[in-house]
């Protein structure tokens, strides 16, 4: 059996309702580990384990607030767990969100730039293909594309992100609700990007709330609730167990 892409193993992470994640270090140190559980502490995850194997397409299921976009901050290394551990082996190609790493003080152009090198695009090549990520991104964006970012649409930014991390030949791709922003036209886009990478082999993790979208292109589902992993199987395992609850 092939080395999985993705493993977690007991998986969680903690946060403070409104406090800086960023405190806990400090805190541990002051308390030296005997600091009571505080009232305001969650576990949006906790004791998930699953595995991903190399070109598995993953569809994480659930309602608002069940931890499927921290699950996509633990695999791209945004978040680090607070118990057991998240193993990923290749480099992982993000768009999480509405956020692509942009500055809004750069232009469209200058952040192509930015966020291609910064995930291992050289200069010559996005010269070369700059253009093309352009047009992909759609007349607005193009029209837009020498403006500070900071006057984009939420929409023009997923579509300008999108349009990079599609270039990425990195083997895993992590995608939150980017089909869910923008036109008939940019979805079709979307749709023949994913296919693309799919059949060559890349491992997909997709959020979304489209089931169209979650069985079109994936081959396995994780449904969480609260915070836990209620359901590992087919796609359409996910989608029946989050129904049943969402129907009940």
């Amino acid at each position: 059996m092939a080395t999985p892409m993705i493993e977690a193993q007991g998986l969680g992470v903690k946060f403070v309702r409104n406090r800086r994640r960023q405190l806990r270090l400090r805190e541990l140190f002051i308390h030296r580990g005997g600091r009571q559980p505080n009232a305001g502490e969650f576990w949006p995850l906790r004791d998930v384990s699953f595995a991903v194997r190399p070109g598995d397409a993953l569809g994480i299921v659930g309602r608002n607030g069940t931890g499927k976009s921290t699950l996509l901050r633990l695999i791209a290394g945004v978040l680090i767990p607070d118990e057991g551990k998240i193993i990923v082996r290749g480099k992982v190609a993000p768009l999480l969100e509405l956020s692509a790493g942009f500055s809004n003080e750069l232009t469209g152009r200058e952040n192509v730039h930015l966020v291609g090198s910064l995930h291992g695009l050289s200069s010559s090549f996005l010269k070369k293909h700059f253009d093309e990520i352009v047009d992909f991104a759609g007349e607005q964006v193009s029209k837009a594309i020498d403006t500070p970012v900071r006057h984009y649409s939420s929409g023009m930014k997923v579509r300008l992100g999108f349009s990079v991390i599609a270039r990425l030949s990195h083997p895993i791709l992590l995608v939150d609700e980017v089909m869910a922003v923008g036109d008939a036209e940019f979805r079709k886009k979307c749709y023949v990007t994913i296919e693309r990478l799919l059949a060559d082999g890349r491992t997909l993790v997709l959020v979304s709330h489209n089931e169209n979208d979650l069985t079109r292109f994936c081959n396995r589902g994780l449904y969480f609730e609260q915070g836990k992993l209620v359901t590992d199987g087919t796609v359409q395992d996910a989608l029946d167990a989050y129904n049943g609850v969402v129907r009940a």
